[in-house]
């Protein structure tokens, strides 16, 4: 079913309520992968002809729109206006606003920006008895009331069906540069470190192994030079940097001098439309296609370098990209794995992550390997308070029931 309207979609819910049927929202679907099976059946509902822009007083540098209008849509009409909405989303032309807020979908910029939940300052919510709730405001400085915003951001919409966004926004930057610095395996974590420590203050780090960096570098097909390839056993850290001329000269200045001279002498820059295009490539990379098995770990950022390391010698053929400032691990593992293979891969990753201060999830898998797979990691310990939230948002279990966490 595809509403026209809030008011079709809110007689939609009622009627689906009224017939004992589970509610799936849909938008985009480049993250459907995502979470467990359904537990019950009912209707798919696309959301995607609500995409209506509502408001974009852009001196307020404020927009708000219907949460179906697609990711590319919504930062074109920003652009117009020299503005921006500085999170990165896989596959902007088909995902919408909604299924990203869902999702909490970030990518490589998330280490300088942030992700949606520092943007939404209000929020239209379609509850399981069939009205728009509200929360938020149109206006930076509204304060009044519980942040409901961020309850519904990430709950891969099992608490209500989002409607409408209103966004903070960022002026689009004069400028922007990438550096990219081949790394051997050995001195992976001093390089990090160094910048960690470094005076600079990046938009992203991103990592690439071996295989993922040569798999990157075809899909750019000239649209940029990332440098030689590497050898086996290195890696390839993108730095990157954006703002007005001078901030950016300055510090990729400042940043050469900081690195050791083996780095310095392999580094390579990419400017304005390469570094844009790497940076397309980078925000896909984590839906790549030819992976049947995708997981995610989020370990502490200072333990980013052992556990991928870990990750490598274990299975050399697994394809890594890291968003190191945030310790992020998107790990592919390409073709099509046995049920075996699967569940040697995620249960031996699945220990090393907490020593590392984090969680493993599976962000795709085979719908036939889901079941012995722990989708959602390791049990938690708030489990309880999330089903306490789903009853009193969702009393009727109408949305997305049983595919998030511990299975509500």
């Amino acid at each position: 079913m595809q509403p026209a309207s809030v008011a079709e979609l809110c007689e939609l819910v009622l009627g689906a309520a009224a017939e004992g049927q589970a509610i799936y929202p849909l938008g985009g679907q480049t993250m459907l992968h995502l979470g467990l099976a359904p537990s019950k059946p009912g209707i798919a509902v696309d959301l995607r002809r609500l995409e209506q822009v509502i408001d974009y007083p852009a001196r307020d540098m404020t927009v708000t729109v219907q949460a179906g209008i697609t990711i590319a849509k919504l930062q074109s009409l920003l652009k117009a206006e020299n503005q921006q909405l500085p999170i990165d989303v896989p596959l902007p032309e088909r995902a919408t606003l909604g299924g990203a807020l869902a999702v909490n979908s970030s990518g490589p910029r998330r280490y300088g920006y942030g992700t949606l939940r520092d943007y939404v300052i209000g929020i239209s919510v379609v509850n399981d008895e069939g009205h728009e709730i509200k929360a938020g405001g149109r206006v930076v400085k509204n304060v009044a009331g519980y942040d409901l915003c961020k309850l519904y951001i990430g709950s891969l919409g099992t608490l209500g069906i989002i409607t409408q966004v209103t966004l903070k926004v960022k002026p689009r930057p004069q400028s922007v540069r990438l550096l990219t610095l081949p790394c051997p395996g050995e001195n992976f974590a001093d390089l990090l470190n160094r910048l960690h420590e470094s005076r600079t203050r990046p938009m992203c780090i991103d990592v690439l192994s071996r295989a993922a960096d040569e798999t990157i570098s075809q899909q750019l097909d000239g649209a940029a030079d990332i440098g030689p390839t590497l050898p086996a056993n290195w890696w390839r850290l993108i730095v990157g940097f954006d703002g007005n001329p001078t901030t950016v000269d300055w510090q990729i200045k400042q940043l050469s001098d900081e690195l050791p001279e083996d780095s310095r002498r392999l580094s390579c820059g990419l400017a304005d439309a390469e570094a844009e295009a790497l940076l397309a490539r980078l925000t896909d990379f984590p839906l790549w296609p030819e992976a049947a098995l995708t997981l995610k770990a989020n370990v502490l950022p200072h333990m980013t370098a052992e556990f991928s390391k870990h990750v490598l010698a274990f299975s050399p053929r697994l394809v890594l990209q890291i968003h190191a400032g945030n310790g992020i691990v998107v790990i592919h593992q390409p073709g099509e794995p046995s049920e075996e293979q699967a569940k040697e891969v995620v249960e031996r990753l699945n220990e090393w992550a907490p020593g590392a201060g984090g969680n493993l999830i599976v962000q795709r898998s085979p719908a036939t390997l889901k079941k012995g797979l722990p989708v959602w990691g390791r049990p938690r310990d708030d489990a309880w308070l999330m089903r306490q939230i789903k009853s009193k948002l969702d009393s009727r279990g109408l949305f997305n029931p049983g595919r998030f966490v511990a299975g509500i």
